[in-house]
């Protein structure tokens, strides 16, 4: 079988703000086959985006450095920034308005991992479309 991968990148200042990115993202998800079949999906994709991007201009003060790739299975969404501090999940405390970024990326994500990557770190994200192959089954 012949995978055709698609991949795209892009930096986003905080003066374009989070919208962008999302919009950025929107725009590139529509030219892949399983799109227009799989909303839920590239919902999950653009809500990581607003989560990831966001926490990196907030915690790096600077650029979020995007990447979305389909490998034939899989959409991974990573966003680096120059940070080196490692985010772990956490319990909000009630009323909080922030902390819970990374709960929610590991509740849409099929995958998700972070690691120290060019004096910062990268936060990466897999998404299978729906009905695609999940990670336990290939």
């Amino acid at each position: 079988m012949t995978v055709k991968a698609f991949g795209w990148a892009r930096s986003f200042p905080i003066a374009e703000g989070v919208r962008a990115a999302r919009k950025w993202t929107a725009e590139h998800l529509t030219q892949l086959p399983w799109a227009e079949e799989s909303p839920d999906t590239v919902d999950s994709v653009l809500l990581t985006v607003s989560e990831l991007v966001t926490n990196a201009h907030l915690h790096a003060g600077g650029a979020a450095h995007l990447v979305l790739s389909w490998d034939g299975s899989c959409v991974h969404v990573s966003v680096a920034d120059t940070d080196p501090r490692l985010p772990k999940p956490r319990e909000a405390a009630a009323g909080a308005t922030s902390g819970r970024g990374l709960g929610i990326v590991a509740t849409l994500a099929d995958s998700w991992d972070v690691h120290a990557s060019h004096g910062g770190k990268a936060i990466t994200a897999c998404f299978h479309p729906d009905g695609g192959p999940h990670p336990s089954t290939g």
